[in-house]
């Protein structure tokens, strides 16, 4: 007997890649939890997890943020201050050894000796979040007291969520030699000096994001046993690599690490932790390359829309746009006025002008 004959059309190539249009290959998984419209779903990880909760949003979805914008901002400084980009005012999380140490901070597990960062300007800013006060602080103590408030809300977004959509940017990164603090950023490229006798350069393993991401969940179930989790690998590509090589091969390097890892930790059996592949939707070649912008990093509009129509099918079904047909023509409409993204890691390239 053929061990394959009864198997799923989805399990074939064929079936479910070759013979279906681009736009409407789905290979998100279907027996996942559902998400509800009245759970409270948080998004927290790098550039790409900005386009979710802006698609989650819109998708009329209940986007949990607990560091909103103070009454009577207005909405161009709320947004250039990173309220409401993610769900608490971290900035991009890229690894996960950020995820662990925010957790960490943000309960009084840890306490980094670093404090702040001075800018050229003679402002200061959060070494942990160095992009979120475009005009910075007035000095190291501005830093610290905006910080406290600002972790207090963090311990609050994992204590209430019912929904976290974590997406893996980067295994490279940049760590203080004196207690391993994990940086989003180097020193010398949005605040700080570069000194390699301070930080060390860190490109993490298989084994290091696993171990980091299991903490992290572990901490966040320890005061939050109900919370549910999507794991995701951004699809957008390094910017710049430190590692003396071809950054195209450092890239297929850094998502191939954190694709297998993110894999053993959801076939780990808990139903609470589930896997969704954007990565694999956006970077497929069955699409053409027509994901990308002419950057060949950026996300197109239809890129997004696709993986949102995938992600409502699998956690949504009754919210999923049907027919397939109609999601292309949709599409355009749904997804416009999503530029704005921050991307930290942009302010490498920024730095050297």
């Amino acid at each position: 007997m053929n061990p394959y004959r009864d198997l799923p059309a989805e399990q074939f190539w064929r079936k479910a890649v070759a013979g279906v249009p681009p736009f409407a290959v789905d290979p998100g998984p279907r027996d996942a939890f559902r998400i509800a419209r009245t759970d409270r779903v948080a998004t927290a990880g790098s550039c790409f997890a900005q386009r979710v909760s802006q698609a989650l949003a819109r998708g009329g979805f209940r986007y949990h943020v607990t560091e909103g914008a103070p009454e009577g901002m207005g909405e161009a400084e709320a947004s250039a201050r990173q309220y409401g980009t993610f769900s608490a005012r971290y900035g991009n999380l890229y690894g996960p050894r950020q995820f662990v140490q925010l957790f960490d901070r943000a309960f009084g597990a840890f306490d980094p000796q670093l404090k702040a960062w001075q800018r050229e300007d003679g402002r200061f800013v959060d070494p942990f979040r160095p992009t979120i006060e475009p005009d910075g602080f007035a000095d190291a103590a501005a830093v610290i007291e905006a910080r406290e408030g600002h972790l207090a809300r963090v311990r609050t977004l994992f204590e209430s969520l019912d929904v976290l959509v974590v997406t893996l940017g980067l295994t490279e990164g940049w760590r203080c030699r004196a207690d391993g603090a994990a940086l989003s950023l180097a020193p010398g490229v949005a605040g700080g000096q570069f000194d390699p006798h301070e930080v060390a350069f860190v490109n993490a393993g298989t084994a290091e994001v696993i171990a980091d991401m299991t903490g992290f969940l572990d901490r966040l179930w320890s005061v939050n046993a109900g919370a549910r989790v999507i794991l995701t690998v951004s699809p957008v590509p390094l910017i710049a690599t430190y590692r003396n090589q071809h950054v195209l091969v450092a890239n297929a390097h850094s998502k191939a690490v954190l694709r297998a890892a993110a894999g053993e930790l959801c076939e780990g059996g808990d139903p609470r932790l589930v896997y969704f592949p954007s990565y694999e939707i956006i970077t497929s070649h069955t699409n053409g390359g027509r994901y990308y912008e002419e950057d060949q990093r950026s996300i197109a509009e239809a890129g997004v829309a696709h993986v949102m129509r995938a992600f409502m099918a699998s956690f949504s079904p009754a919210s999923a746009e049907t027919p397939v047909s109609h999601a292309v023509q949709a599409s355009e409409a749904e997804f416009a006025g999503t530029a704005g993204v921050v991307c930290d890691e942009e302010t490498i390239e920024r730095s050297l002008v």
